[in-house]
């Protein structure tokens, strides 16, 4: 095995773990706020334009049935609204509605203390996120060819 091969394993393994332990904690901070962390991260998926499930379900790595369940919740919540998709007539967009990004907002408030003190604890600068956002996109681009 290459060292090349051999590391990205090794950065696919703890991008695991780092995905889960930040999910743990964001399960009990998504509690405190009255919700779920799954429809946290769904309500975070449609933050900057309206998705439809299926690229929802790509962006969180989750089943499409799954986060149609999530949807279809928070719709009901009053959390999300459904709007025509141009280029697709059966799968609607999802957004947020006012209600949705309020409860968003609370829960990127709540948690945005014991982030920042993590964050200075590990030393790691907005530089290195960057670069290591910038890593995973690429990597994430070459996977999805």
């Amino acid at each position: 095995m290459t060292d090349l091969v051999r590391d990205y394993r090794l950065l696919i393994a703890d991008v695991y773990e780092l995905a889960g332990l930040s999910r743990r904690i964001s399960e009990r901070e998504a509690a405190g706020q009255g919700t779920t962390v799954a429809r946290w991260h769904v309500l975070s998926a449609v933050s900057d334009e309206p998705l439809a499930v299926p690229a929802i379900a790509r962006r969180l790595g989750q089943v499409r049935q799954a986060v149609q369940r999530v949807v279809d919740d928070l719709t009901e919540a009053g959390q999300l609204r459904a709007e025509p998709n141009p280029a697709h007539r059966r799968s609607l967009l999802y957004g947020l509605t006012p209600e949705g990004a309020r409860l968003l907002e609370r829960l990127w408030d709540a948690s945005e203390a014991p982030r920042l003190g993590m964050l200075d604890d590990s030393g790691v600068s907005a530089a290195d996120l960057r670069q290591a956002r910038d890593t995973l996109r690429r990597l994430t681009t070459a996977l999805s060819t």
